[in-house]
């Protein structure tokens, strides 16, 4: 069994984390994920308190540790969401994207550790200084919302050499080669999400799962001009990766124009990283988590090599 401070720490047999992706990763994944090895993450970017904790006890079901990750931009305006999150009792809470400074030590006092998405290594140094206790070097590759400036390899490479927590490596890795990858440049584990959006435990629809598995590793778009069109308020230095659909193609690259004649979309939106072009099937969650224990042996058979 891969052994890793994540494994360690979370008591896993996979050094996976499921992404925290609203809309997508509800109680029902999060607990699958956990229950088959991994840490399986809700992801809740905002609304009714009480949709939490039905989604927290959820996941709480399978019996193993989980997580629930925020938005820092949307707990500026609702900060009682981090409250309740902490009541759930998550093993670990992320909190990314905007300032999340007045949330660090909350979510240590309570018991949970802190994590944070980091998109270049300047990310990374900050999230250090506030105290954060694993840091997520989230690629451009990733699916939802993020940066866009560097790669997954060269900024997990970065992130390494410059912080001396646990780093997790997200962004691009769909299969257990992926996961070997990141595990051998000294990665503790991945933090992984398109490879569950198909997941039938997803609370995504069929339609966004099928959408998912016919894409190839070029169907993504990296853009703002979908959160513009919805109308979302996300903070200008995050824009999202998704599978391209007509609105994204007519508008990207012209924000500008699109904010000043403020036209709306109500086209779906599948958020997707580009390693969709890896998902090629409807799998439970556990099926996943499996095909990602089959790092170990690809590891080893690279050890073996070099001897």
């Amino acid at each position: 069994m891969l052994t890793t401070w994540l494994t360690e720490r979370f008591e896993l047999s996979v050094p996976v984390v499921s992404a925290p992706m609203a809309g997508v990763s509800g109680g029902e994944l999060a607990g699958a994920v956990s229950a088959a090895g991994g840490l399986g993450m809700i992801g809740f970017a905002g609304g009714r308190a009480e949709d939490l904790r039905h989604e927290a006890s959820l996941a709480k079901a399978a019996g193993r540790p989980f997580g629930i990750g925020l938005l820092a931009w949307v707990l500026d305006f609702q900060p009682e969401l981090l409250d309740v999150a902490l009541e759930c009792g998550p093993a670990l809470v992320s909190v990314s994207f905007g300032s999340y400074a007045p949330y660090v030590e909350r979510v240590k006092a309570a018991g949970a550790l802190f994590a944070t998405q980091a998109g270049t290594v300047g990310d990374a140094r900050a999230a250090l200084v506030l105290g954060a206790d694993l840091i997520v070097a989230r690629g451009g590759e990733g699916g939802g919302h993020g940066r866009d400036a560097v790669g997954t390899l060269p900024l997990l490479q970065g992130v390494l050499d410059a912080v001396d927590v646990p780093v997790l490596a997200a962004g691009g890795v769909g299969t257990a080669r992926g996961l070997a990858a990141v595990l051998a440049a000294g990665a503790a584990g991945a933090w992984v999400g398109t490879a569950f959006v198909s997941c039938p435990e997803a609370t995504n629809t069929p339609a966004a799962r099928a959408a998912v598995i016919a894409a190839t590793e070029l169907d993504t778009i990296y853009t703002r001009v979908l959160d513009l069109g919805r109308g979302v308020p996300w903070p200008e230095d995050f824009g999202g990766r998704a599978l391209r659909n007509a609105f994204a193609e007519r508008w990207h690259g012209r924000e500008a124009e699109l904010a000043a004649a403020g036209e709306r979309t109500d086209e779906p939106v599948v958020w997707a990283g580009q390693s969709a072009g890896l998902v090629h099937a409807e799998r439970p969650a556990a099926e996943v988590l499996r095909d990602f224990a089959g790092a170990e042996e690809l590891l080893l058979a690279v050890l073996s090599r070099s001897r």
